[in-house]
Parts: C-alpha cells; structure tokens; sequence
C-alpha cells in the first residue's frame, strides 16, 4: 500500500470518530507568532513541543534551511501576509543544527538530478535562460550564520513594518534546545 492509501484510510477513522475536533482553532494564531523553521523530519513533532506550542498558537511556514533566499519569494510573501492579514506580531527563524542545506553544493544536488533521470539538456537549458544554478543550490556553511542573514532579509524587507519583532533561533534537533542567535525585541523600535 502506498503512503497515500495509508493516510486516506487513517483519515476516514479520524474524521469518522470526531478526533478532529480537539485541534479546533480559528486562522488568526493565538500567540501572534510566525515561525519559519526547517522542513527536516525531526522537527515535526520536537519543534513545537519544545517551544510549548498547541494547536493555533502560530503560522508554521516550513523550507529547506529555515531560509529566506529571495525578498519577493513565496517564503517571504507567507511571513507578509501572516503579519498584515493574519495578526502577528513576531516572527522567529528557527533553524537548526546538522541540517542537510549545511554545505548543499550544485554540483552534487545536479549529479542526483541526473542519476534520477534529469537529462543533460534541460540542466543546459536553465542555465541559458539565465537561470543561475548555483546560487539557487548552495547551501550554507554555518548554521548561526544563515539564520542571521535570513533574519536580516526579513527585518530589511521594505513591506515589514518595524514593530514587527523578528527573531533567530537554532535548535538542537534531538535535545530540543533552543540556542538565540538574533532577539529581535532588541532591534524592535516598539520594544524600546
């Protein structure tokens, strides 16, 4: 059976004995919290359980990295519409530690492109489209690092109005613990 069938079938037991109805929430986030954090498996469930988050406390908007790698990207236009349409007040990077972005290079990502039936071609045709490859594919050498430069494209996009606290975290993906890289309440202008 595929993952698919797998989760159908869980999901008619669910709905069928009403369970759903202890995650009952509205869409305005209850801590006016957004979090931006890694898509890595171990965060499911250990990210919110470590920082004591239920059900409709906040947005979670998830990537590879925890990064922010264009101001006009989708990740961006989330955090946008999570302050001005959905109340929120603060916004914390959360990445974390032996992450799989920590030194992504082009080259490999390309070689498992093709390895998995990517032809040659297309990989020459983005690239004469100007399409630049590389950046897009590399990743980061230091964890702490990449959070402060997402922070910093976050707090500097020109449609972020400035009370809008924007955090950096790294978290410890066994333990749970959260290291503070950047406490945006000392760069917010209404926290001072």
């Amino acid at each position: 059976m595929s993952e698919l069938n797998n989760i159908l079938t869980f999901n008619e037991e669910f709905v069928d004995s009403g369970e759903y109805a202890q995650f009952f929430s509205n869409k305005f986030p209850e801590r006016e919290l957004a979090i931006l954090s890694c898509m890595d498996a171990r965060m499911v469930e250990l990210l919110p359980r470590a920082m004591g988050l239920k059900n409709g406390d906040a947005k979670l908007i998830k990537n590879a990295g925890a990064v922010v790698t264009h101001p006009w990207g989708s990740v961006m236009r989330s955090l946008l519409v999570a302050v001005f349409e959905l109340k929120v007040k603060e916004i914390m990077v959360i990445a974390h530690y032996d992450c799989g972005m920590r030194g992504l290079h082009p080259d490999s990502f390309l070689n498992h492109a093709h390895q998995n039936g990517i032809p040659d071609d297309r990989i020459t045709t983005l690239r004469n489209a100007g399409i630049d490859l590389d950046s897009w594919l590399t990743g980061f050498d230091d964890v702490e690092d990449s959070v402060r430069h997402t922070v910093g494209i976050i707090r500097r996009h020109p449609l972020m109005p400035e009370n809008v606290a924007v955090h950096g975290l790294v978290i410890h993906p066994t333990t749970g613990k959260l290291t503070v890289i950047v406490n945006g309440n000392n760069e917010c202008p209404i926290n001072k």
